[in-house]
């Protein structure tokens, strides 16, 4: 059985993204047939659990916050493949603001992933004979969720409360709509600071049209997916979002900023993009989906077709694809898995 060490920087009881990957990841690998421990970027990797023995393979999730664990598993198991994960703070924020951790990061790794098609693009040439697309999965909802209510003409925000997300664009687009709108925006996901908070609550003051929830757990967010008509994504960043998965999965049509982690998930063609923080594109947007039914049925045919990408079986394969490019052969387990 090959043992995994998966490195992610948010702890046990996070809802960030970065630990939702590495939790549906170390099942994934499970079903691979690997026995797979999660560790977080200051552990020491002496210790008997992570080192007796040794691991076959390490995964580190995030470049720059893992840059310590990254370095500690090469000088402690030189020997050992490394996959490093690229985010989307990473290749956006990081590689630019702290270049040679990033870089170092990548030096370091075996084999690199992204969590879009278009991250190639995005990082230096002379890494991306390395770098391997791996698309986040998502379920379906569950039989009989109930459907959209007929009240409001509700549009779903789910993500926390950041400056990457840009996260009351969605909100600031819905103030001043004329009286017969029955647009709503529902947002969920927690603020990451005070100032979040606070200008959360004074939008939900200011602007009947806006509800924040906070942070739900994972099955409300999948209500809510069942209910709303849309959903926005309006980051400024993205590594390759998983709630664009789940949206895809679930058939709710997306209305996404034009940035290449949405590109790289909902493809060039597709005909739901606005330009990053433009109230106004987004404004618009909203009023045709809200008036228009043609185009909400285009953009939900269009998710629909991205959907088979987003199976758990496609990106359980895709890891393995990682793995045998480290030198690490799943394919008899992958057959095994298929026939059960």
């Amino acid at each position: 059985m090959l043992k995994v060490a998966l490195i992610t920087p948010a702890g046990r009881g996070s809802r960030a993204g970065n630990r939702a990957t590495a939790t549906r990841w170390a099942r994934l690998l499970r079903e691979l047939g690997c026995s797979v421990r999660l560790a977080a970027p200051d552990e020491d990797f002496r210790q008997p659990h992570l080192a007796n023995p040794p691991p076959d393979l390490v995964i580190a999730l995030h470049a720059w916050r893992s840059h310590a664990a990254i370095r500690a598993s090469r000088q402690v198991f030189p020997e050992c493949p490394l996959v490093v994960v690229l985010t989307g703070t990473d290749v956006y924020r990081f590689q630019h603001s702290h270049p040679m951790t990033f870089l170092d990061s990548l030096e370091y790794a075996t084999a690199l992933v992204g969590l879009h098609a278009a991250i190639a693009d995005d990082i230096p040439p002379r890494f991306r004979s390395r770098l391997h697309t791996v698309l986040q999965s998502a379920l379906p909802l569950p039989p009989g969720a109930p459907g959209p209510g007929r009240r409001y003409f509700e549009i779903l925000v789910a993500g926390h409360l950041r400056e990457e997300k840009d996260s009351l664009r969605a909100a600031l687009a819905v103030r001043d709509l004329p009286s017969d709108s029955r647009l709503r925006v529902v947002q969920m996901g927690r603020a990451y600071s005070v100032e979040w908070a606070h200008a959360a609550r004074e939008e939900m003051a200011c602007n009947s049209r806006y509800r924040w929830y906070g942070d739900l757990p994972h099955w409300r967010v999948r209500q809510w997916m069942a209910r709303a008509r849309l959903m926005v994504i309006s980051s400024r960043m993205e590594g390759g979002a998983n709630v664009v998965s789940e949206a895809c999965v679930a058939g709710l049509p997306v209305i996404a900023s034009d940035i290449p982690g949405n590109r790289g998930l909902l493809g060039d063609d597709y005909p739901g993009y606005f330009p990053v923080a433009d109230t106004e594109a987004l404004r618009r947007c909203l009023l045709r989906v809200e008036r228009d039914p043609a185009f909400v049925a285009a953009l939900r045919e269009q998710v629909l077709a991205r959907a088979p990408s987003f199976r758990p079986e496609a990106e359980r394969d895709a890891l393995a694809r990682v793995m045998a490019a480290c030198g690490l052969n799943c394919q008899a387990r992958i057959a095994q898995v298929r026939m059960t």
